[in-house]
């Protein structure tokens, strides 16, 4: 058992390090620049204190990267405690203040005394790797839903026909957009020049597009005020989603690359339903290691899809959905159990046979994603690639 526990408050420029011993003794608590020179010389200091020490911080990644690598690689004990846990400990302690000292002092009594934190361990370059890349699409594609949201709403406001006739997830109608903005400009050009002129840029279904878009303006013959100025920033907008949706496609290869050089690519992706993307968000959650979790029934509680009781007095046996949960491995085990449905005849019967029961929707895909947390987690443990129908063993 250790002997000190050195809670550290996570910032941005600076962080703040509380050691208690194991009476809950405070023995230093010091504000450290987050710079490795710094950072080497409080690591020095505590261990000068006893070398039987358990770390502990409330960020694992990100403003905290540094403190975590340096020391997983001077080989120390380092344990996460998430901040909503930290806030909510924080009231049961003396005083009423927030400081950072009291809150590295709440993270390392809680590492004291607890011992179902997790520990973290290094990870592997793919890991990291996914990570970022994951996260870095995830942006872009929040960037990519404001922009075509803000593209609609100014369309709306001079043409809301064209802004119906328009699917603007595909790149032919905001190619169109970036020409022809107003019902004037589209009777001008024609059906003949439109199309010509569509098909000369590669749009898939010229002609349906045509048609769509000149019977929009066909139902508008009013110019609405202030038209020139907005028609020049539907032609901005749509030349920024256009550009976004570049960048996805680039960082979706990227994504695709990284994830199959993974030892664990072809295991994962076997399992219907989980493509390059969603495998390399399992990978930048997990790293692949399940022995961090210790079994699946941690695994499934962490991603959301294993329900957890809210009981009390005589109500029991009331389930619901957890309120913390890892929002990234919910979306790889949800989203790839509602594709299965649709291209697995094994994952088509269990949820019909859910669905028979009297669950909704979505209970009966969340129970297919729990089902399916032990099947990846079987299939990692084992090395195995998932075979629709189960092998014969010997014996049979």
């Amino acid at each position: 058992m250790a002997q000190i526990w050195a809670g550290t408050d996570i910032g941005k420029t600076h962080h703040h390090c509380v050691v208690l011993d194991a009476e809950g003794k405070r023995l230093l608590s010091r504000r450290v620049p987050n710079d490795e020179p710094d950072l080497l010389a409080l690591l020095a200091d505590v261990l000068a204190i006893d070398e039987d020490v358990v770390w502990a911080v409330d960020v694992a990644d990100g403003m905290a990267a540094l403190l975590v690598n340096l020391l997983l690689n001077h080989g120390q004990q380092l344990v996460y405690i998430p901040g909503l846990a930290v806030n909510r400990a924080a009231a049961g302690y003396r005083g009423a203040g927030k400081t950072d000292a009291k809150d590295a002092t709440v993270i390392a009594d809680q590492a004291r005394m607890r011992r179902d934190l997790t520990v973290l361990r290094p990870d592997d370059e793919h890991a990291v790797e996914l990570r970022v890349l994951t996260g870095r699409r995830s942006d872009l594609v929040a960037d990519r839903t404001r922009a075509v949201n803000r593209l609609r709403a100014t369309l709306t406001s001079i043409f809301p026909a064209l802004e119906r006739a328009l699917d603007l997830g595909n790149l032919g109608p905001l190619l169109l957009l970036t020409s022809y903005q107003t019902p004037a400009a589209l009777r001008r050009v024609g059906r003949k020049r439109l199309v010509t002129w569509l098909r000369n840029r590669k749009v898939r279904a010229a002609e349906a597009l045509a048609d769509a878009a000149l019977d929009a303006a066909e139902r508008q013959h009013t110019a609405l005020p202030g038209e020139k100025i907005i028609a020049q920033m539907v032609h901005s907008l749509a030349k920024e989603v256009m550009g976004l949706h570049e960048q996805v496609t680039e960082i979706d290869k990227l994504i695709e690359a990284r994830f199959r050089e993974h030892a664990l690519a072809e295991v994962i992706s076997s399992l219907p339903g989980i493509g390059p993307l969603l495998g390399a968000e399992f990978l930048a959650a997990t790293a692949g290691d399940l022995s961090r979790f210790g079994s699946p029934d941690r695994l499934a509680s962490l991603a959301g899809v294993a329900p957890v009781p809210r009981d009390s007095g005589n109500i029991s046996g009331n389930l619901h959905r957890p309120r913390r949960y890892h929002r990234g491995l919910q979306r790889v085990f949800y989203t790839s159990a509602l594709v299965s449905v649709r291209t697995c005849e094994e994952s088509r019967r269990f949820y019909d046979r859910k669905r028979a029961e009297g669950k909704r929707h979505t209970q009966a895909v969340l129970a297919l994603a729990r089902r399916r947390v032990n099947v990846l987690w079987a299939l990692i443990r084992d090395g195995q690639c998932y075979q629709r129908t189960p092998p014969v063993t010997a014996a049979a």
